[in-house]
């Protein structure tokens, strides 16, 4: 079954990704399944003078992966409904190449989860 990907201009998680200044967000739709795919980092914190600073533990980029619910005329993620992955989803070295490798693992953590919704689909 065929997976309908939409990009999104905004952070699908972290409280406070206005201070990131990389921001992903996939939607991932296939039958009445939604997932949003969402991937922040470069975060710089105004408490931080301008400097990046970790999002988590070790982290200066994460990805996450949550089923979507309804807000208003979006699907957003619902926070409280994780789904799991196997492929990579943080990274915890900042240098000038961040940004492309936090870009590929969003990008691996999309097709990973297409890969699953379509096969899902496509075996009921």
């Amino acid at each position: 079954m065929i997976v309908k990907r939409t990009e999104r201009g905004w952070a699908g998680h972290f409280c406070a990704a206005d201070s990131c200044r990389f921001k992903r967000n996939t939607l991932l739709e296939c039958g009445k399944t939604r997932i949003v795919i969402s991937t922040v980092g470069d975060y710089h914190p105004a408490h931080k003078n301008g400097k990046v600073d970790i999002i988590g533990s070790d982290r200066y980029y994460e990805t996450m992966a949550f089923n979507a619910m309804r807000s208003g005329v979006y699907w957003d993620a619902d926070v409280g409904r994780g789904v799991s992955f196997n492929s990579d989803w943080c990274i915890s070295e900042y240098n000038n190449k961040s940004d492309m490798e936090a870009n590929d693992m969003h990008e691996r953590v999309v097709k990973e989860i297409s890969k699953r919704i379509s096969n899902q689909k496509q075996k009921k």
